[in-house]
């Protein structure tokens, strides 16, 4: 015997509207909310909290997070995601030593020219193999791990004068690498808001098959992007590289993946692919970064910040999945 469903009344349709659209603005300005709410705690908990100093730091530190969660924002857009951030990071920073006696302007774009290479790999297993993403970059994570304790063994000090100067040196007092992570997020929002690669970047991770159907470079657009994760996953390492003045390959990038992904998921882009939330992505490594700074002041232990971290990603998760059921 079968039975049939009954067709919800017209109140549950209402209530169940309603409930979507709360966890719509909840997902879409939630971040922004938290982050008001714990700064403002911060303002009046913390002692010498609005100091220039103490600000200027947590953008210094916050900055590696915010170039490679912007990559990652793109990635997940198409449904993909990138585990080998944090190794691109490591090998990026173990190639400076190598050729920093080139002088600056080379080891730096040898090392960047490393995140062009594996982005290149990890975007064509995905878009032309056809291997799943996870794997692919897993695998190069790996790889890229061991290659970079391979090259770079143990901590070397990078004393290069120009290198030094792009992690300590300031324009009108904001230090260059939160300068050149803003001009990276304004190129980046530009290209995912006002181009057709954009937009073809949102369609192919909304529907891949039916953009296919609708003749878009699915291959070429994907493996762009992975392009576009590695080079910024480089940069970051050679900022960050910089800015402490070594390269440590066991170290350096070591869980920056789900530093990125958080921020990301946080930041309201649905890791079912289809959006891109730049300015929330940015909101999101704001708040995970101010979240262990306000645990930093108040002496409780780095444990906690990570726990934290994770129950703010469930959160995020949960929201996303309860819009998509409300919506269905």
């Amino acid at each position: 015997m079968t039975t049939t469903a009954t067709p919800p009344t017209r109140a549950e349709a209402e209530t169940r509207r309603r409930r979507g659209l709360d966890l719509d603005w909840v997902r879409t300005n939630g971040v922004y909310v938290a982050l008001a709410l714990l700064f403002l705690l911060n303002v009046v908990w913390t002692n010498n909290f609005l100091t220039e100093r103490t600000l200027l730091l947590q953008l210094i530190q916050v900055t590696p997070v915010v170039i490679v969660a912007l990559g990652m924002a793109l990635v997940i857009g198409t449904e993909g995601i990138d585990l080998s951030v944090g190794a691109v990071m490591a090998l990026a920073a173990a190639l400076i030593p190598l050729y920093v006696g080139y002088g600056a302007a080379m080891a730096i774009l040898i090392a960047v020219l490393v995140g062009f290479v594996t982005g290149s790999l990890a975007g064509s297993m995905v878009a032309v193999v056809g291997v799943q993403p996870i794997v692919a970059t897993l695998g190069i994570m790996v790889a890229g791990r061991g290659v970079a304790n391979l090259l770079g063994g143990e901590i070397k000090t990078i004393r290069e004068p120009g290198i030094v100067s792009l992690g300590s040196e300031s324009l009108l007092g904001v230090p260059y690498v939160v300068l050149i992570a803003a001009v990276i997020a304004a190129l980046v929002w530009f290209a995912a808001r006002r181009t057709t690669y954009g937009r073809q970047l949102v369609a192919i991770g909304g529907n891949k098959r039916a953009a296919e159907l609708a003749g878009l470079p699915v291959k070429r657009v994907v493996i762009t992007t992975y392009v576009v994760a590695g080079v910024l996953a480089a940069i970051a390492g050679v900022l960050l590289a910089a800015r402490s003045q070594a390269s440590d390959p066991t170290k350096l990038g070591q869980l920056m993946e789900l530093s990125a992904i958080t921020a990301v998921v946080i930041g309201g882009t649905p890791l079912s692919g289809g959006q891109v939330r730049i300015i929330g992505t940015i909101a999101g490594a704001l708040l995970m970064q101010l979240i262990f700074a306000t645990l930093v002041f108040h002496n409780i232990p780095d444990s906690t910040a990570q726990m934290a971290q994770a129950v703010i990603v469930i959160a995020a998760v949960y929201v996303q999945m309860g819009r998509r059921r409300s919506t269905s």
